[in-house]
């Protein structure tokens, strides 16, 4: 089946990811990408802990990777992937930089599937996690999939990460795809660190978990506090 392709372009798309996550310095400051693993090498012998930090960098070619202030948040899903994270359009073998088109979209999404990993590890009810919004334009020729209900599935990836693996060895920059996690709103999955420009950090996020679902969050920058609607 042929898949259409869809130039998106947005403003404003919004990425949440675990405030956790520390910037890796590498990605910053070294201009020429071609020297990272040199460098990532040299440093390891005096720190073995430095690679772990760093990530898997034989994921990304050279010619796809981004450097300059705030690289690390464009990179580190490319470097950090595993079958332990799989997603959408992914097993984990390879990574996918995650965004929606609204920050409402993309707490919805990341609520569903922190709600999985916090049920699954059995944890006490509580503020449980922090989060750092990332926002940034987005102007890229993308899958659309619009219409593919087989691989929109809530809950069974398999037909969808077997479709991202072909595209992605197809050559495809990422997939487009209606939220579904929240109506009306759009998604994106890109492949390569060089199809989304780096963003910049927006608002700070924690979450509640009541011991079955997240059912409050809270923007740390003002205090306000929402609950989430089921």
């Amino acid at each position: 089946m042929r898949v259409p392709v869809r130039r998106m372009v947005w403003r404003r798309s919004v990425r949440i990811i675990r405030s956790i996550h520390p910037p890796i310095d590498l990605f910053e400051d070294i201009a020429d990408p071609a020297d990272w693993e040199a460098l990532a090498s040299a440093e390891a012998k005096f720190n073995p802990r430095i690679r772990l930090g760093i990530g898997d960098l034989s994921r990304v070619p050279v010619a796809r990777r981004v450097t300059g202030p705030g690289a690390s948040w464009v990179m580190a899903p490319f470097v950090h992937c595993s079958p332990l994270r799989p997603s959408r359009f992914s097993d984990g073998t390879f990574g996918v930089y995650h965004a929606g088109d609204s920050r409402e979209v993309a707490i919805a999404e990341t609520i569903h599937h922190h709600a999985k990993f916090m049920g699954a590890t059995e944890q006490a009810p509580g503020w449980t996690s922090q989060f750092r919004e990332l926002i940034g334009p987005v102007d890229a020729r993308l899958d659309d999939i619009a219409g593919r209900a087989e691989l929109l599935d809530p809950d069974d990836y398999t037909r969808s990460q077997r479709f991202g693996a072909e595209r992605r060895a197809a050559g495809s920059n990422g997939i487009t795809w209606p939220s579904v996690r929240y109506p009306g709103g759009h998604c994106i999955g890109v492949f390569w660190p060089d199809v989304i420009p780096i963003p910049v950090q927006g608002g700070h996020w924690a979450y509640h978990w009541n011991g079955k679902a997240v059912d409050y969050i809270k923007q740390l920058d003002t205090g306000e506090v929402m609950a989430v609607m089921g």
